[in-house]
């Protein structure tokens, strides 16, 4: 048998080489290779929920309302639970986050109680003409608590003690937890098989409802006159499908991202009211940790319905994950749709969109994100 030669060697491979980067190129162009990296992403990336950060959660109180006078009893006591659980947060001690909740939920209602007694007894002392000087009394002190300088009055040295007072009752109060039911928590750990609906909505089996609308900014642009900042074309269609989501389900919506304000803008002008926004994140990694700490500040949410893109999906709910929420994911549609092979150009956007999330996600579940601050 002869020999081949080197050089024909060397063409051969060159050849065959060059056949496989061609026919990469044209999956890459094609409307297939996208979602084949979408699945994979669905399939291989975790979103099993850490339970010590879903600790922080679980008390399950998210208000977007601020309900309490600034300077009351009840005011004092939120900040000073708000105070130590921002403390606590870090120290990975499940047990601590627990204790504090149920002392927090505890101190309510003695505080309640308390005020309950007082009013009864001005009741009993209720007479005509005093009752009508008192309330013109409280109607001026409405007046002037509504001024910003009294507002900020609240910090007088007898609410500092009493706060004070209220941190050391929520540190060492002694107090039992309540025993849990064992078959809920396996329950609410399982995150099984993710499929999508018409809706675009991916479902699950979890038994947790959702406290809350989380919507994602997918970045910023120029409006028509080249001057005003407005969402681009990403962060529109999420918000598109905020609305939708928001008919069905009466929920608070956070707005995660530095686009926040312009989001609930746009919001607002369509009749929706967005109160809880996340405006400092820069990256993915920081709209996971700050809105975690913020739903976490407003009471808990251990499950949030996620609005992004489905490219962006499956990092994201890990990350949400890692921070203690489990997800419900709502797919935005991309400003692109997939056609058949032409125009292939909207085919490529949707696979350098693939590409992107999937090396971000090799990236984060090796390395970790680098930029990713730990407080906003």
């Amino acid at each position: 048998m002869a020999k081949v030669h080197w050089m024909v060697s060397l063409v051969r491979v060159i050849t065959i080489l060059f056949v496989l980067l061609g026919c990469f190129v044209l999956f890459l162009y094609s409307p297939f290779y996208s979602q084949f990296v979408v699945k994979g992403l669905n399939y291989f990336v975790p979103v099993d929920v850490n339970e010590v950060a879903a600790e922080s959660q679980k008390s399950a109180a998210l208000s977007e309302h601020e309900t309490l006078e600034p300077g009351s009893d009840l005011w004092i006591a939120r900040q000073a639970y708000l105070k130590l659980m921002e403390k606590t947060f870090q120290s990975e001690k499940p047990e601590d986050l627990r204790l504090i909740q149920a002392r927090y939920k505890l101190l309510q209602e003695l505080i309640n109680e308390e005020q309950e007694k007082e009013n009864e007894e001005a009741e009993k002392l209720n007479i005509p003409m005093i009752n009508q000087q008192a309330e013109q009394d409280q109607e001026s002190s409405a007046v002037a608590a509504s001024t910003p300088l009294d507002f900020l009055k609240w910090n007088t040295p007898d609410n500092q003690a009493l706060m004070e007072k209220y941190v050391s009752f929520l540190e060492t109060f002694p107090i039992e937890l309540p025993v849990e039911d064992a078959e809920k928590d396996e329950t609410n750990k399982d995150l099984v098989e993710i499929k999508k609906n018409k809706d675009g909505v991916i479902e699950t089996n979890s038994s947790s409802k959702p406290y809350a609308i989380v919507v994602l900014g997918g970045g910023l642009t120029l409006g028509a006159n080249g001057k005003d900042i407005v969402v681009n074309n990403y962060t529109r269609l999420r918000l598109e499908k905020t609305l939708e989501v928001e008919e069905k389900y009466d929920l608070p919506i956070v707005l995660s991202g530095v686009e926040a304000p312009y989001m609930q803008a746009w919001l607002k002008e369509r009749g929706i009211e967005a109160k809880l926004l996340e405006n400092r994140s820069m990256n993915t990694c920081e709209n996971s940790r700050f809105s975690s700490l913020l739903l976490q500040k407003k009471g808990g949410a251990p499950t949030v319905i996620l609005i992004t893109d489905e490219y962006h999906m499956p990092r994201t709910r890990r990350l949400f994950a890692l921070n203690g929420i489990e997800t419900v994911p709502v797919i935005a549609p991309m400003p692109t749709t997939l056609t058949q092979w032409r125009p292939s150009e909207q085919n490529y956007d949707h696979s350098r969109r693939a590409n992107y999330e999937m090396l971000a996600t090799i990236r984060d579940m090796l390395f970790g994100s680098s930029d990713c601050r730990e407080v906003p």
